[in-house]
This record gives C-alpha cells, structure tokens and sequence, in this order.
C-alpha cells in the first residue's frame, strides 16, 4: 500500500513538473511585440491603408488620357432593294469595323487634382490610424500586464490570510476543547475562514480573467497557460521629475496619434469641399478617333467585292473632338452636395477639438495619477518598514516563548501584505510614469 502511494505521489509531481515547464514566461516587451505582430485590429488596419494607396494611385493616373481600341464586326440577311431597281433578293452581308478612340479631360473645375490631394491626406490618415491603433495596444498591454502582476499578488496575499484563519480556528478549537471557548467564539472563526476562501476564490477568478484579456490581445488562444515576468524592482527608480499637466499636454498635442489623425480628417473633409465645388465650373474634353471599315456581299463574286486590306486602307476616318459641357441647371445637386461637404467640414472640425479636449483631460488625470502614486508608494514603504520592525520584535518574543504561533504568524503575514502592498505601489508607481512617457511620445520599455 505504502508502494503504491509513493508511486501515485511521484506520478501527480511529474504531471505537476511537466505542467509548470509547459507554462511559457512571458516579459512585457514580449507580450507588446506579440500584440504588434499578432493582433488582427493592427493587421486590419494596415489593410485599410493599402486601400487607401491604391485609392490614391487611382486618383494619379486618372489625369492622364484614356484610349480605347475596339473591333465590331456584324452580318446581316433579308430582302433588299439592289440599286433601286425594284426587283428584291434575298442579300447576305458581312461588315467589319476596326478603331480607337482617346479621350482627356483638359478642364473639370480642378475636380481631378483635388481629388488627388485628398487621396494623398487619407492616405496619411490611414498611416495615423494605424499609429492610433499601435500606440493604444501598448497602453493597453501594459494596463492588462500589470493587473496580472496586481491579481497575482492578491491572491498570494489572500491565500497567506486563510493559513492565518485556519491556524486561528485550530487554535479556537483546541481552547474549545479544554472548555476555554464557546460554540459562538468557533461559529465567528469558521466565518472569517469561509471569508478568506471566498477571498481566495475571487483573486483566482480575477488572475484567470486578466490573463485571458492579455491573451486575447496579443491574439493567442485564451486557455494558453502562461506566466508573466514582473519588471525587476532591484532596478527600480523613484521618477524624481514633477510633471507640469500643461507642458505635457501642448507637447502631446503635436504628436499624439489621435490629435494628429483627427486634424488630417479635418484636413481630408476640407478638400472635399474643393472636389465639389468643381461641379459648378464647365468640363472640357478633347477627343479623338481612329477606325476603319470592311463591307462583304455574299451576292456578289470575289472579283466585285474589294480585298480586304484595300477596303481597310481605303475606308480609313479620323476625326478630332473638342468639347466644353456647361452646368446650367442640375435640380440643385452641385449645391447641395457643396453644403453637405461643408456641414462635413464642421462636424470634423468639432470632432478634432474634442480629441484635444479628450487629450488635455486624460493628460491631466495622468499627471495627477502620478502624484498620488508617488504619495501610495511612499506610505506603503513606511508601512512595510513599520511592519517589518513590528515582526522582527515578535520574532524576537516567539523565539524565547513569550508569544503564541498564532500571533507570530499574524505578525509575519501583515508584514508579507505589507511587503506586497509595497511591491504593487512600485509597479503603480512606474506604471503611471509611462503612461506620462506615453503622452509624451516615448517608446515604453521597462
């Protein structure tokens, strides 16, 4: 019996071994690159920029001429008149027409060329939006890795509070049964256990739901096991710079991705105007064409009809065209479509202003974020100090037996949450410095 169990026991390690080695680790840099390369928002975008090229290379070569070349060839049977002669027979005809034909569009009220310069805005526009998307993946990586880092430590610190409840209720039982405490004083430790496993529970929900939203972002199936790396802290550095909300705010407006993407909309919608505005000028074309013609009677013998590169030759028309259509009247459309673009234009207008005031807003709860995380960390370490000395002398009175196991092991477990408090401050702490590089267009690396 003794044999099998230990077989059972080293067969559940081996499973657990092989389970934890499965498990990938993962730095945040390579969980921003994983989304870079992966995630399908990023990808659709750039797709939608490819579009936008292609628009933009349509509108370019939309200026030049463009020449048509085309063959039509009938054959016809009835009965025709011959020469006027009154006298019908049954005729079969086989005609052939080779030509080409071009076409340039010298004037349309400038339509073309801004159709160019607004394919050229929206071609940026696509560029910036794939910036947008980029810039706003790494934020939100970033959130998503620390509230992992967050939820793993509570759950550390959860589970450290229901050792301490279920060492308090061993020691509530034991004074229950040497007649010490009642029935009630058990009920109310059984309770701060079931709390505790409750606490537990939900820091695990917490910890599977983070990892399933950093999984997700980076595009990976959602039950792949894996474990984040936390950022090294012996290397942590305090941000000694104070931030001014404003300074960081004017210099964000000049390269956020969101400012920057809004303002070519505005830009965009504004040179739609001119594109409309080019239905009230006159179009002038000039046109010209080549072609040809081949006629053969099946009535008549080889010798009457003409050979067929003669007739080709023979029968050879050109012609030149130029000409100038005038809007006089078009139930209002050229007008209306104008006043539309313009309304455009405003609405565009009002969204950019928004963006910036979207922007100045989440920039000076940023900056005001930082502050009071530098004041957490602060009264986090001087907790943890405090704790730390508070165990030290506990440790000191359990050694020579002047305090019980349960009071050591409530000392120790308040100074390891307040460690983890400590710990969290500083990941908090560099976070919301980020955050302020974010803004300030710098790249996030930890």
């Amino acid at each position: 019996m003794k044999k099998l169990t230990l077989i059972i026991t080293l067969a559940l390690l081996t499973i657990c071994y092989i389970d934890t080695a499965a498990q990938e680790v993962i730095t945040i840099q390579q969980a921003i690159e994983n989304t870079l390369n992966n995630n399908l928002q990023i990808k659709k975008s750039r797709l939608s920029e490819d579009v936008a090229f292609e628009n933009f290379r349509q509108s370019r070569l939309a200026i030049y001429p463009s020449l048509n070349a085309g063959l039509n060839q009938d054959m016809g049977w009835g009965r025709n008149n011959l020469g006027n002669t009154g006298i019908y027979e049954n005729t079969q005809n086989y005609s052939f027409r080779p030509g080409a034909s071009a076409s340039v569009d010298i004037f349309n009220g400038f339509a073309k060329l801004n159709q160019i310069r607004q394919n050229k805005i929206l071609l940026e526009v696509g560029k910036a939006n794939t910036d947008k998307v980029k810039n706003d993946l790494i934020l939100q990586v970033v959130t998503s890795y620390m509230d992992i880092l967050y939820n793993r430590d509570r759950l550390k610190a959860a589970r450290q509070q229901l050792e301490v409840a279920n060492l308090q209720l061993k020691q509530q039982q034991e004074l229950l049964d040497v007649g010490n405490k009642t029935l009630a004083d058990i009920a109310e430790t059984r309770a701060l256990v079931a709390t505790a496993e409750l606490d537990v529970t939900t820091a695990e929900n917490a910890l599977s739901i983070s990892l399933i939203i950093l999984a997700q972002l980076m595009d990976i199936p959602s039950d792949t096991r894996y474990e984040v790396q936390a950022p090294s802290i012996d290397t942590f550095k305090e941000p000694t710079m104070v931030f001014s909300a404003e300074q960081v705010y004017q210099q964000a407006l000049n390269i956020y991705p969101d400012i920057k993407l809004a303002g070519l909309r505005t830009a965009s919608a504004k040179k739609d105007i001119d594109i409309s505005k080019g239905g009230y000028f006159p179009r002038v074309t000039l046109s010209g064409s080549y072609g040809s013609f081949y006629n053969y009677n099946y009535n008549l013998s080889a010798n009457e009809n003409a050979h067929f590169w003669n007739q080709i030759k023979n029968n050879v028309s050109k012609g030149v065209g130029l000409g100038i259509s005038i809007p006089i009247f078009n139930g209002l459309q050229t007008r209306i479509t104008v006043k539309r673009a313009k309304i455009n234009y405003m609405q565009y207008q009002v969204d950019e202003q928004l963006a910036k005031n979207n922007l100045n807003k989440i920039v000076y709860q940023a900056v005001a974020d930082l502050k009071a995380a530098r004041s957490t960390y602060e009264s986090a370490t001087k907790t943890f100090n405090a704790r730390s000395e508070a165990f030290v002398v506990t440790e000191q009175r359990y050694n020579v037996g002047l305090v019980n196991s349960l009071d050591f092991n409530t000392s120790q477990t308040n100074r390891n949450k307040a460690e983890i408090d400590m710990i969290r401050a500083k990941y908090d702490l560099l976070f919301k410095a980020k955050v302020i590089d974010y803004y300030l267009g710098k790249q996030i690396v930890f």
